[in-house]
């Protein structure tokens, strides 16, 4: 897996602007057209294209292999490709250093030095992007990172992991975000801290692709949504309108009292929107993915009494 090492330093390298006036006060910020990508004999990503807009948030959707994180990573520059990615203007392949300094990345996985201590790891980075000490005091004090400036990143909660993966992202001020399931292996309540990051970022004008096969995100987060499938592009629009496309069949599952707390977090944690409904518990899926809830449960020995499926639109 690729981590935020590996990411930042792909970004260091572009820190330089460009003399002038900014590029991306134009309208659209983040083209791709045609994009295609082979491991091998193996295509992993298939003609996929779309515009995004300076202030937009889109999100990739699909389930896991559906060839989200590879998107992001050509755009990145991460893996060569076929087709076109253009950043304000600028050609991902011609002219990455420009198209990385517009970009910061927050990947699924973030990997920091445990031992360094949080003030020491925005340093270092910042020391890599030639940017100004102010500009990480600044961050701390942004991002609420004050407090544990001094404590080791080994050792921090997952929530306040991310809340220094975005600050690291943020070291160059870009106005283009790349997130990688940002949600991904935190707990409800973490989820709900780093959901309301992202909303911040939204607010402040910064324009977000992200990664996320959480309906949840989708409807809280995303102004258009880009479905992928098999490393295809199935559909495009407002989370509204692709309800076909999201999970549509809800699953009802009929719990002993005393589990249905521990059921709802520990489905909610393995990417489910699962959420507490009278007597019962209720579980938006996928069609293909129905047993998935049950398989889960049982797993983790909590007893199921008797279950329900109802499609969308159906009564119950």
């Amino acid at each position: 897996a690729w981590g935020l090492l590996r990411g930042l330093a792909l970004l260091a390298a572009g820190h330089r602007p460009r003399k002038g006036k900014p590029s991306w006060e134009g309208e659209i910020l983040l083209e791709v057209r045609h994009l295609r990508k082979r491991f091998g004999s193996k295509t992993v990503v298939e003609g996929i294209g779309f515009q995004v807009a300076r202030g937009e948030a889109v999100a990739l959707w699909g389930p896991n292999g559906a060839g989200k994180t590879t998107v992001l990573r050509c755009i990145l520059g991460m893996f060569p490709f076929e087709g076109t990615v253009r950043v304000a203007g600028y050609d991902a392949r011609r002219e990455g250093k420009e198209v990385r300094r517009l970009v910061g990345y927050v990947p699924q996985e973030v990997r920091l030095h445990p031992d360094l201590s949080v003030e020491e790891t925005m340093r270092f980075y910042a020391r890599l992007r030639r940017e100004a000490p102010e500009r990480v005091e600044a961050l701390l004090q942004e991002w609420q990172l004050v407090e544990v400036a001094h404590q080791a990143v080994g050792t921090l909660s997952g929530g306040m992991r991310q809340r220094v993966a975005l600050a690291l992202a943020l070291l160059s001020d870009p106005p283009l975000l790349l997130l990688d399931e940002p949600t991904s292996n935190l707990d409800a309540q973490t989820r709900r801290e780093v959901l309301g990051l992202l909303h911040r970022l939204k607010e402040a004008g910064k324009t977000l692709l992200f990664c996320s096969h959480r309906t949840e995100e989708v409807f809280q987060i995303a102004d258009r949504v880009i479905v992928l499938e098999g490393g295809r592009q199935v559909a495009e629009g407002k989370p509204s309108a692709l309800r076909e496309h999201l999970p549509g069949p809800i699953l009802h599952l009929f719990l002993p009292s005393e589990v249905r707390e521990r059921a709802v977090l520990l489905l909610q944690e393995r990417g489910f929107a699962a959420s507490p409904n009278g007597s019962k518990v209720s579980v938006p899926v996928l069609p293909h993915r129905k047993m998935e809830p049950l398989q889960v449960l049982l797993e983790a020995s909590i007893p199921l009494w008797d279950f329900d499926i109802v499609e969308e639109g159906g009564e119950g």
